[in-house]
């Protein structure tokens, strides 16, 4: 089925990784996935031995569109206590020049979206954090960081905790709270399947609450059993939730890349196979959701509140059943 303006896909590229491999020989198995046709890399860490430009020529010898650059704090050890929470002043001031420099070299090879996950920036002990001074820096940071380039959307990824105990931004109403504060137009989120889900909440629901506060810059596919930050392939565990997500994005129009956040390689699988299966589970996924996006029976089902009726319908579109 041929669908208009259909996202792109792009998969989490340190799950091609080989030993002894860089940035550029992860970009080779990628590109030989049938329909994996986009990439975001991680800012510094994968430009640590290669140049932007180099970077650049080999995405587009490979065919794919580089999506975005994503933050990757945690990979500096001086980021231990925090990024923009860091009590140090000037920690946090390298935090901010750090991301501002991502967000030039985001803007250099043709993206214009910065992806912020924070998970450093929280805590793990009672009486560790001044919460009041940590929130203002975060917000102030943010604030700088959006201000840098408005032409770059900046979309914050949240998650309830890891690799601290609680995150400072671990949820979506804290999430778009912070963009409330901060105000500005290139500020949104990015949500990811396993974080939400982790965070106790329905993707769908927390999408639409996105649409009506803020506005979705990045979805992250994947899944799991909502302990932890499983990063299974997209549609094994929550088809149902997975499709109404998805019934849900469409109605607001995301047309973005889906990017499949998933950790093939922390379970010995081939990531090529892994890649392919996601995809086709999407693409599967997908269809089902713009029929049901337009099913008048689930509609007047959902107004209702009837959901033994709406389950019925759903299972039908899924497995075939009445």
């Amino acid at each position: 089925m041929t669908r208009p303006n259909r996202p792109r896909y792009a998969a989490r590229l340190n799950a091609f990784r080989r030993k002894g491999d860089g940035i550029l020989e992860m970009i080779d198995p990628a590109a030989g996935v049938e329909g994996l046709d986009a990439a975001d890399l991680n800012y510094p860490d994968h430009f640590e031995r290669r140049s932007p430009g180099e970077i650049a020529a080999r995405l587009a010898d490979a065919g794919m569109a580089l999506n975005g650059l994503a933050m990757r704090y945690y990979t500096d050890p001086g980021f231990r206590l925090g990024a923009f929470t860091h009590p140090d002043t000037a920690v946090r001031r390298a935090a901010i020049d750090q991301t501002k420099e991502g967000i030039d070299t985001a803007l250099s090879m043709g993206a214009r979206l910065m992806t912020l996950w924070m998970g450093q920036d929280g805590f793990d002990y009672a009486f560790q954090m001044d919460y009041a001074q940590a929130w203002d820096a975060t917000i102030a940071a943010l604030e700088e960081v959006c201000a840098h380039a408005p032409e770059c959307d900046i979309a914050l990824e949240y998650k309830p905790n890891e690799p601290r105990a609680f995150a400072l931004i671990p949820d979506v109403g804290t999430t778009l709270l912070a963009c409330r504060e901060v105000g500005r137009g290139n500020l949104g989120v990015t949500l990811d399947f396993a974080h939400v889900l982790y965070a106790d909440e329905m993707p769908a629901h927390s999408a639409c609450l996105v649409a009506r506060h803020s506005r979705l810059m990045g979805l992250h596919l994947n899944d799991g059993y909502a302990k932890r930050d499983d990063g299974l392939m997209a549609g094994s565990v929550h088809p149902v939730q997975t499709v109404e997500l998805l019934v849900e994005v469409a109605r607001q129009g995301y047309d973005g890349v889906i990017y499949f956040d998933t950790f093939p390689d922390m379970g010995g699988l081939d990531p090529v196979a892994e890649a392919r299966a996601s995809i086709a589970m999407t693409e599967r996924l997908r269809a089902l959701a713009e029929e049901l996006a337009g099913d008048a029976a689930l509609a007047s089902a959902i107004a209702r509140q009837d959901a033994a009726a709406s389950t019925r319908i759903v299972a039908a579109a899924l497995y075939g059943a009445r």
